[in-house]
């Protein structure tokens, strides 16, 4: 699975996950498992070279035989026009739609990739992005939230232009939850199951320990820098966590760090390659994306 962390402050946004990707497989009795774990999977992308947008992904590791970096890429290539059967999907600086770009992440990856690829399985796995980015003109960055995880494909607001705050995704999310938030993600099933707390209270108890456990860690004028720190912080805190705790260790490998921001665009941070530098020059440029 992984962790995939978006932080979003004044100054811009930041991109960062672990390395890991989860292959699953299905028994005959329809049950979906771990078939495998790889720690070298790339889940940040530029969704447009040049242009403020990018996204993260958590959840499966491919789509068929095809793993959902190697989509990624073919995504940006119908955004950069460079697929002529999909011309109206081109964006560039002046038409850049971060909301536009969440939908055209949804229609790809859900409706004509993971919806055929998945249609027999009774349990269906998580996919999400967490898109994000500068729309044109715009002065504050956005963040959108594309996944199946309500099970269905949905697109939602995860920050508009006035929102900073921490936002993550995958089974990682355990490790950064009780540490930012005080509190398990399961604790609202708990209260419901053990406790028996109406479901109509729920999320007024649930925003009462927010108010009293919740560490004030981000707040707006932060800077990127300090930023770009914190996300390294939380990523490297879910993977010791998926360490030691029991099942398949489906968090882990090299740290990768994305920038956003309004007028130095999208800026790798911390970014592994499969290949040496000494044996391809001029393959590494900081402007070049995944």
């Amino acid at each position: 699975m992984t962790i995939a962390i978006s932080i979003k402050v004044n100054d811009g946004l930041v991109l960062a996950a672990d390395s890991a990707s989860t292959v699953f497989t299905q028994a005959p009795t329809g049950e979906t498992g771990v078939l495998m774990v790889y720690n070298n999977a790339d889940k940040i992308f530029n969704l447009r070279r040049g242009l403020p947008v990018g996204a993260v992904t958590f959840g499966v590791g491919s789509i068929g035989n095809t793993s959902i970096s190697t989509l990624a890429k073919d995504l940006r290539r119908r955004l950069a026009g460079e697929d002529p059967a999909y011309e109206d999907w081109q964006i560039n600086s002046q038409t850049l739609n971060i909301e536009n770009v969440a939908y055209k992440v949804k229609e790809f990856f859900f409706e004509e990739m993971y919806a055929p690829a998945f249609a027999d399985w009774e349990e269906k796995p998580t996919l999400g992005f967490l898109v994000s980015g500068y729309s044109a003109g715009a002065g504050a960055a956005e963040e959108y939230h594309v996944t199946n995880e309500s099970g269905d494909f949905t697109v939602s607001c995860g920050r508009s232009l006035e929102d900073t705050g921490i936002t993550w995704g995958g089974d990682g999310a355990e490790a950064v939850a009780r540490l930012t938030l005080g509190f398990s993600p399961q604790l609202p099933a708990i209260l419901q199951s053990d406790f028996g707390v109406p479901e109509a209270d729920l999320i007024q108890v649930i925003n009462a320990f927010r108010r009293q456990l919740q560490a004030s860690v981000v707040i707006p004028s932060m800077p990127i820098q300090d930023a770009i720190d914190l996300a390294d912080f939380l990523v490297d805190t879910a993977i010791r966590f998926s360490r030691f705790t029991l099942g398949p260790a489906t968090v882990g490998g090299p740290i990768e760090i994305a920038a956003i921001t309004k007028h130095e665009g999208f800026k790798w941070v911390k970014r592994k390659h499969y290949f040496d530098a000494q044996l391809n020059p001029g393959e590494i440029n900081v402007n070049s994306s995944l």
